[in-house]
């Protein structure tokens, strides 16, 4: 229950932050803010460990400023994905 609390701050903070950083408008309310946080969370942590290992795995960053930092940056991502996706599907 706490790890998913936890991820829940993440998300929030990471979401935030990256829709501060991005250009453009985003649009979306706190939850798909959360959403977008966590799923950077994801890209993040599963890119920082592929960097550094080697190896493919699924793995989330953790609630510390540098696993903030890691979601941020995998939140960039995710924005950047999600519009590209919505640029296609009105096309």
């Amino acid at each position: 229950m706490i790890n998913i609390i936890a991820w829940v701050i993440l998300g929030l903070l990471a979401g935030a932050i990256a829709k501060a950083i991005y250009p453009g408008s985003q649009g979306g309310g706190v939850l798909s803010t959360i959403i977008l946080g966590i799923i950077g969370a994801f890209i993040g942590g599963t890119l920082f460990t592929l960097l550094r290992t080697g190896t493919l795995q699924l793995t989330a960053a953790t609630l510390s400023i540098p696993g903030l930092f890691i979601a941020v940056i995998g939140a960039i991502i995710a924005i950047y994905l999600w519009g590209l996706y919505q640029r296609r599907s009105r096309a």
